[in-house]
């Protein structure tokens, strides 16, 4: 998929180069990451479950990210997780993560699926305030516990 307006495009990262060139981007969201290599191997691991890395390009540069993957379960039936949605602090007003979101939903529409699910922090109030613009509604909290 590729969608290009004011020079910003809009591609998935899929070769090893273009997820190098993500990790400035993701760190901003995954400070836990060590460098863009470990990015590259974590991103090829998890696209053997079907993640899909889609960027905002500027002249080579990744401005933003969505990672998402198709699931399904007996909640909502099939639908596309968002794992990754974030934008590079000094590109966050060119609504790039609106154009992001939105064309990661439109990927959901296309392959049939009937939501759009994303988590996100109960302390992280500016994107819950992006989510709720974008026609996004809190369903419930998201439990975990670590099995270390």
């Amino acid at each position: 998929m590729t969608i290009a307006s004011d020079e910003v495009s809009l591609r998935h990262a899929d070769q090893d180069d273009e997820l190098r060139a993500c990790f400035a981007a993701m760190v901003a969201l995954r400070p836990g990451l060590q460098d863009a290599e470990e990015l590259r191997t974590r991103v090829r691991r998890q696209q053997a479950q079907g993640y899909r890395l889609l960027a905002a390009w500027r002249a080579g540069e990744a401005l933003g990210l969505a990672g998402y993957r198709e699931l399904e379960n007996l909640i909502y039936g099939r639908f596309v997780y968002v794992d990754d949605l974030v934008v590079r602090e000094e590109f966050r007003r060119e609504r790039l993560g609106e154009r992001l979101l939105a064309a990661v939903a439109a990927e959901a529409r296309r392959l049939g699926c009937v939501r759009l699910v994303l988590d996100t922090g109960l302390g992280n109030a500016l994107a819950q305030r992006f989510y709720f613009r974008q026609g996004m509604l809190a369903n419930g909290m998201h439990f975990g516990r670590s099995l270390a």
